[in-house]
C-alpha cells in the first residue's frame, strides 16, 4: 500500500493514489477545475518494499493531483453577549475549500 503525508494548504494530510480530500481554497492562477497540481511539499512517502521520513522533506518526492472544485463549508455561528448590558452581536463564517483527487505519488 503506497501513502504520502502531505503539507498543503496549512495541515498535514495522508494521501494515497486515488483519494479525494478536502483542502483549504487554493488561489493562484492554476486552480481552476480540472487543473493538475504539483505537491512538492512531501514529508513521508511510503511505498511496497520501504519508508522514507523527510528532515522536513523527502528531497525529489512529489504527489500528483487533479483540482476537482470548490465548495463551501457548513456555517459556523459567533455570537457575543454582554449581559445586562443589552449587547448582542451575531455573526456568521463560511469557510471555502478546494476538492483534490490524488493522482500519484512518485517517491523520488
Amino acid at each position: 500500500m503506497n501513502y504520502a503525508i502531505i503539507d498543503i494548504g496549512g495541515t498535514q494530510q495522508r494521501v494515497s493514489p486515488g483519494d479525494m480530500i478536502r483542502v483549504n481554497r487554493l488561489g493562484g492562477e492554476n486552480a481552476g477545475e480540472g487543473q493538475s497540481l504539483e505537491i512538492e511539499r512531501v514529508l513521508m512517502v511510503k511505498t511496497d518494499t520501504s519508508l522514507k521520513v523527510g528532515s522536513p522533506l523527502v528531497a525529489g518526492a512529489k504527489v500528483k493531483a487533479t483540482i476537482m472544485g470548490d465548495f463551501k463549508g457548513k456555517k459556523v455561528l459567533i455570537f457575543k453577549k454582554k449581559r445586562t448590558k443589552q449587547y448582542r452581536r451575531t455573526n456568521g463564517h463560511r469557510q471555502l475549500y478546494t476538492t483534490l483527487r490524488i493522482d500519484a505519488i512518485q517517491a523520488g
